[in-house]
């Protein structure tokens, strides 16, 4: 959708009721399409935009209305969208749709789903499960805007550059909508005209269950046309209203993976800005993504590559960047994370990670703590001022607060059956390539010499030693590589050293 550059209303708080004087509507939600466009095993309606499938936005805004019920009207895939919904929103009603007739036919499953109820609403909203960009604002004003002009019909509408393949909106030149066009059935001046429909509406129930009884299928597609209400209604002397929206991608469904591409982008540009104008730094926004549930605080910086997803939030004045994905995790004020990937993880005020950093499930780095280059973590928790710097391995771990972990350590959490903790108490060095055999505890104040293999528990203040001792074979490669370049470095060595023992020794020493 080239050409749009208008910035989304700022959403309705969730506790926003429907307008006043007014019982609220019932919603009925088109999820039941074959979405086979985007060549995927799973629904289209649960392929994700900024971290949420496409039918979760669409149950956020009609939620946002407060209807009285909500309908989802499933059919291709419905195995899947019915576990989606079980899961997100179990007090909705789903209606099955076994043969898609068109979206008269769908609404007609949908109304059917609400026979149980003594008294149908007054006011039906009709919406799609691919519009993620629509908010429970509009729907708000859309619903005002139809009781205002006190309508039969009010349908949302947008203009666009290209309404090329869209539905055009005729009106009379009191503004009226006189009617909706398909594309391929419009004249050229019809074409001209660059007001699309939608296809999101408010329906006077009643307008909308006589106009549905009197649908047929006498078109080129064969289908029944929801389109067709709107003319039912302009004949029994009811308004049809138009809804114009300035905000046209609030329109937008979404049919592959192109337009779900192109979705996402505006999706996480506005979201960028959101951000940006609340004091945040984005360095480089094109290399930039960040979900709709994450949470930044005023002073944070994203350097290029960043990506945030799910709960994850961040601190004042953290920096994450370059290159990092982080899903699920809270980093803590001040702290730096560079070139790291982690999930489900604490990082603690001030604390550094990275760069080349993996933090798993379970990770916990306390205040100014460091997880450095090549570490990777796993149920982790590292107190506050210790530091895991290189190269290092730290599996199911609880370590205390100033301890030094060295270069190379392995924290030993697997003996092919059982996954066990080590405990490193506060204060203790942990030498250099040392392995440590869980289960173990290493004291407070304790040191581990470099190059031991641990495996049982070391007091506090002792020191822990497990490795052979030193042994050097002289002459070993003169020996067994004799007539190689490392025998005749080391010859060349030996020559030189003895060279030096003489000239210091002096003549009346010989």
């Amino acid at each position: 959708m080239s050409g749009l550059t208008s910035e989304p209303s700022e959403s309705v708080d969730p506790g926003s009721s429907a307008p006043a004087g007014a019982a609220p509507p019932a919603v009925i939600v088109l999820a039941a399409g074959g979405g086979t466009r985007m060549k995927s095993a799973k629904s289209k309606l649960l392929h994700e935009v900024a971290g949420h499938p496409l039918l979760s936005y669409a149950l956020a805004a009609a939620t946002q209305i407060q209807p009285q019920e909500i309908v989802v009207v499933v059919g291709h895939q419905r195995d899947q969208v019915q576990a989606h919904l079980a899961e997100i929103a179990p007090h909705v009603r789903t209606a099955v749709q076994e043969e898609q007739l068109g979206t008269g036919h769908a609404v007609q499953c949908g109304l059917a789903a609400l026979s149980d109820l003594d008294r149908l609403p007054n006011e039906i909203v009709v919406t799609y499960g691919d519009v993620p960009m629509l908010t429970g604002e509009t729907l708000l004003d859309l619903v005002e805007d139809h009781r205002s002009q006190r309508a039969g019909v009010t349908v949302l509408t947008a203009v666009v550059a290209d309404p090329t393949g869209y539905g055009r909106v005729v009106r009379d030149a009191d503004g009226g909508v006189t009617g909706i066009v398909e594309h391929r059935d419009a004249d050229d001046e019809v074409r001209s005209i660059t007001e699309i429909n939608s296809g999101i509406y408010v329906f006077d129930s009643a307008v909308l269950v006589a106009g549905l009884d009197g649908l047929t299928a006498d078109n080129d597609q064969g289908e029944l046309y929801l389109t067709d209400v709107l003319t039912h209604a302009r004949s029994a002397g009811r308004t049809v209203a138009g809804h114009l929206i300035d905000d046209a991608w609030q329109t937008e469904g979404i049919n592959d993976r192109v337009q779900l591409s192109a979705m996402s982008a505006e999706m996480n540009r506005r979201i960028l800005v959101g951000w940006m104008r609340a004091g945040v730094t984005v360095q480089d926004p094109a290399t930039t993504w960040v979900h709709a549930s994450v949470d930044l605080a005023p002073d944070v910086t994203l350097l290029p590559g960043t990506s945030l997803e799910g709960a994850t939030s961040v601190g004042a004045g953290a920096t994450i960047g370059p290159e990092v994905s982080l899903k699920d995790v809270e980093v803590g004020e001040g702290a730096t994370v560079v070139r790291t990937h982690g999930e489900l993880s604490v990082i603690g005020p001030g604390a550094e990670v990275g760069p080349y950093a993996r933090l798993r499930p379970g990770t916990r780095l306390g205040v100014k703590g460091k997880i450095g280059t090549f570490v990777e973590t796993k149920n982790a928790r590292i107190g506050d001022r210790s530091k895991v710097p290189h190269q290092s391995y730290v599996g199911d771990a609880e370590i205390g607060v100033g301890v030094n972990v060295g270069a190379g350590v392995i924290f030993a959490n697997y003996d092919g059956v059982t996954k066990s903790t080590t405990v490193v108490g506060d204060y203790s060095f942990v030498g250099s390539n040392a392995v440590l055999a869980a289960p173990l505890t290493v004291g407070a104040g304790a040191f581990v010499a470099a190059g031991s293999t641990i495996t049982g528990d070391v007091d506090p203040g002792d020191l822990g030693v497990a490795r052979g001792q030193q042994r050097n074979i002289r002459g070993w490669v003169l020996r067994k590589r004799a007539g190689t370049k490392i025998a005749t470095a080391a010859q060349d060595a030996l020559d030189a050293a003895a060279e030096d023992r003489s000239a210091q020794s002096g003549p009346d020493d010989r």
